[in-house]
């Protein structure tokens, strides 16, 4: 049986780290930040922690000690859905999701005593959400940029723009079309490689001459 000195040195132990995820969280003004990290990982230690000692509490029913916190992996789920966010043209959220997942796991392995695991894997999200995301926009963009265009719908409007773009002499490699069903607006987004000296700000000024734009946003 767990005693009650343990169960108390791993609570404060997942404290502090999902305090950890959770600050870094925080600071970034993510939909989930510093208490909701810290509430995740203290929750699935202690579901750890019952999980562990039913074996200990009643050895003759035989029960299944990985049972209930199994469904903490699949629970976290519902939660992390919440922090995912449609706005506009892209979806935010995803990262803040996996971080409380994987605080839960964290969580999970702080309640069965494997501390080493646990710490060592939250310096593994920490460095994940703080340094490989520089990376990530690397390997997903290429140095490339984005133009994102909410349109009134109209079809030749697209035109338009592909045609200013490749009149500046800006490549278009990928375009992405979504349209609203209940406003008949259409979401575009343009994965463009623009060479070095193209004038961005001609760019914006013929794009929004063009009659059915209602917005333009460039991300790189």
């Amino acid at each position: 049986m767990i005693g009650e000195g343990t169960i108390i040195l791993r609570l404060v132990v997942i404290l502090l780290l999902s305090g950890f995820i959770g600050w870094e969280r925080e600071r970034l003004d993510k939909p989930a930040g510093f208490r909701t990290h810290i509430l995740v990982g203290v929750g699935s230690t202690m579901i750890m922690i019952v999980s562990f000692s039913m074996g200990y509490l009643y050895p003759d029913l035989l029960p299944d000690v990985g049972r209930i916190a199994a469904q903490v992996v699949s629970g976290i789920g519902f939660l992390g859905a919440g922090t995912i966010i449609r706005e506009g043209f892209s979806v935010r959220g995803l990262t803040t999701a996996a971080s409380l997942w994987v605080t839960a796991a964290v969580g999970l392995a702080v309640g069965v005593g494997f501390y080493l695991m646990a710490a060592f894997g939250t310096f593994l999200v920490f460095i994940t959400l703080n340094y490989f995301n520089r990376w990530e926009k690397k390997i997903r963009t290429g140095g490339d940029d984005r133009l994102f265009c909410r349109t009134d719908g109209s079809s030749k409007v697209l035109g338009e723009i592909a045609a200013i773009l490749d009149e500046r002499g800006v490549m278009i490699e990928n375009i992405n079309i979504d349209q609203d069903k209940f406003s008949a607006e259409t979401m575009a987004v343009f994965r463009l490689n623009i060479p070095a000296g193209v004038q961005m700000e001609e760019i914006n000024s013929d794009l929004l001459h063009i009659s059915g734009i209602k917005e333009i946003d460039w991300r790189s």
